[in-house]
């Protein structure tokens, strides 16, 4: 958590929460319509970091993957597919910690995180490590369907995605020269001092991410959970983790119950420092205190990340009911999110007072 963040903001994020709930009521009695949440981060974005462009890119990259998933929800298609396609969308983005647009690790290198899970079973796959795979999300629901596994890793995680048929690419793919200055800068920040920085590889091209000013380098994983016709929800979230980690460091993101956690009734997918997230088990605890305590989602939500709030770990999250009715709830100055409820409208927001 930034280091003197007012106590009152958590309340003004959590305040923002509230503006969509009066719309999540189901479109027959006992029968919810179909609902989608995103998000791509969470963290210190305020409006003096952004430049105006690079605010519209973001909002309309938001919305975009809002329509793509909503419109499978809307023609029948399942939660699964919806949020499959939805973090897709994100992963294929320069702007997001994802897939094209994922953070350098201290080598160098893009590894990446990403977990896929279906309430109605409890059926989950993910993938953590992985510099190769185009498209991470596709990776863990194919962990999910076609092995008797949750979890793959590293070279391991990647030759099953080329066993499967799916797209792999060389790492260089997933350069952009925002991340990669954003490491270069992180390594002197970090460095302690007097140290000698061992060189780095070539980091090779101008990629094209966005340089300069805005969207600080870290943020941006992202993540979606979506409620069905049939009222199934599910729920994935995709990763490229923290500037400047250590190699082979694992996150909160492919870590089901931390990151990642879908249940009947209940989606979570989380953003933030996934130390937290994992000693917290903090996807998982939302759902059980809506189902050992009978919360409210908000309320659940509100309460967990409070908790971490306390314990000093900067997090969002977004959540689905079964119902239809949402939490997005984050304890920093703001986080990328979008929302789409029973009345179809959709909605995205940037800053904590959006």
């Amino acid at each position: 958590m930034k280091p003197g963040l007012q106590p009152a903001y958590l309340a003004i994020a959590l305040l923002a929460t509230l503006l969509p709930a009066c719309s999540a009521a189901g479109s027959d009695e006992g029968s919810p319509g179909v609902a989608l949440v995103i998000h791509g981060g969470a963290g210190t974005i305020t409006r003096e970091i952004m430049t105006p462009d690079l605010e519209r890119q973001y909002r309309d990259k938001l919305s975009e993957a809002l329509a793509t998933g909503h419109a499978i929800l809307r023609e029948g298609g399942s939660a699964l597919d919806a949020v499959e396609a939805t973090v897709r969308l994100l992963e294929d983005s320069p702007l997001f910690n994802a897939g094209k647009g994922a953070v350098f690790s201290a080598e160098g290198k893009n590894e990446l995180d990403a977990s896929i899970m279906d309430g109605s079973t409890l059926a989950a796959g993910a993938v953590a490590g992985v510099t190769r795979i185009k498209n991470p999300i596709t990776a863990a629901r194919a962990v999910m369907e076609r092995t008797p596994h949750v979890l793959l890793a590293g070279s391991g995680a990647e030759a099953f995605a080329a066993a499967e048929g799916l797209e792999i690419v060389d790492p260089s793919y997933f350069f952009t020269e925002r991340r990669w200055k954003a490491l270069l800068q992180a390594r002197e920040r970090e460095a302690p001092p007097g140290a000698d920085l061992e060189p780095l590889p070539d980091g090779g091209g101008s990629g094209s991410g966005q340089g300069g000013r805005g969207g600080p380098g870290g943020l941006g994983t992202v993540g979606a959970v979506a409620l069905d016709r049939e009222g199934r929800i599910a729920a994935a979230t995709s990763t490229g983790g923290l500037t400047n980690k250590k190699h082979g460091r694992i996150g909160d993101s492919p870590i089901v119950g931390a990151g990642t956690y879908a249940e009947a009734g209940c989606g979570v997918s989380g953003t933030g420092k996934g130390e937290f997230f994992i000693r917290y088990a903090v996807a998982y605890d939302i759902c059980a205190r809506m189902r050992y305590q009978g919360l409210p989602i908000r309320e659940a939500a509100e309460r967990v990340i409070g908790i971490l709030k306390d314990a000093g770990g900067a997090a969002g999250v977004i959540a689905l009911d079964g119902q239809g009715r949402p939490a997005l709830v984050f304890n920093t100055e703001g986080m990328y999110r979008g929302w789409i409820l029973a009345d179809g409208v959709p909605q995205v927001a940037i800053y904590g007072d959006d």
